[in-house]
């Protein structure tokens, strides 16, 4: 059974609640996740004094054990200077056996980010972590725009997130909490690193058998007749998706037509 470890770090809980965006995204996506944080190194009496929560009691803590066992990682990282903060650069310095084995090889891993306000580093907070997972060989797997099309191109609202990856804005005075198209955005996420880890990579998740004789044999006819049934469903599903996705990127590209302006000046446009 394949298993996605979802690895945060969050001193206020705003990665904690996308976190569990994503985590939704991939178990509807059939697959299989559990939430883990990287150990804090900041004292307690630091975090008293930044007025820092305590920790989301769903989340364990993740340790070199955590990363040998799981099979397939999405990483959750609040951006510092367009950098991953101390707490992260602490979890994978003392990751050097785990390079050296190359315990980590071919592993699949995303990531999605939080930061204060636009413009505060999303993206760059993204390609400066994927030095750690070029170095101990993982293989990264964006968001891209295929299924998110129309939720990151949106001007409905400021949101976060990118073909990278999924994000979400904290406000500068870490007041804002994940929007409902950002924690879209990372269901998103979420459910199509679970396709994704089928389909590219030929990952099995395990689903839930009932123990009931009466059951377990209904449910095995049932089971040999859905293969065909479910992937025309989901065909038909892409099918419908793509074509929506299609029809908006057509949109967008296609320009009306604007009249001549005989004042050439007036045609000299600054964007």
């Amino acid at each position: 059974m394949a298993k996605i470890a979802i690895i945060v770090y969050s001193t206020y809980g705003h990665l904690y609640n996308l976190a569990k965006e994503v985590k939704a995204g991939v178990e509807s996506a059939g697959g299989v996740a559990d939430l883990f944080r990287v150990p804090e190194t900041l004292s307690q009496e630091i975090l008293d004094k930044m007025h820092a929560p305590a920790a989301d009691a769903d989340f364990k803590i993740a340790d070199l054990e955590t990363l040998k066992e799981y099979d397939a990682f999405l990483f959750g990282v609040p951006t510092r200077f367009g950098n991953m903060p101390a707490q992260w650069t602490s979890f994978w310095g003392a990751a050097g056996s785990l390079w050296a084995n190359g315990a980590l090889y071919h592993k699949p891993a995303g990531v999605f980010v939080s930061t204060s306000i636009p413009g505060g580093g999303q993206e760059v907070t993204v390609r400066n972590y994927m030095s750690i997972i070029a170095h101990f060989g993982m293989i990264y797997v964006p968001l891209g725009y295929g299924k998110a099309f129309a939720q990151l191109t949106s001007f409905d609202e400021i949101h976060g997130g990118s073909p990278w990856g999924a994000g979400m804005f904290a406000g500068a005075d870490g007041s804002r909490q994940a929007s409902a198209l950002e924690k879209e955005i990372a269901g998103i996420q979420g459910g199509e690193f679970a396709s994704i880890l089928s389909q590219k990579f030929g990952f099995e998740f395990s689903k839930e058998k009932s123990t009931d004789a009466t059951t377990t044999t209904t449910t095995t006819a049932a089971v040999a007749a859905a293969p065909t049934e479910a992937k025309e469903a989901e065909k038909k599903a892409v099918t419908e998706k793509e074509t929506k996705a299609g029809k908006a990127r057509k949109d967008q590209s296609t320009k009306e037509k604007k009249k001549d302006i005989a004042a050439s000046c007036s045609k000299c446009v600054i964007v």
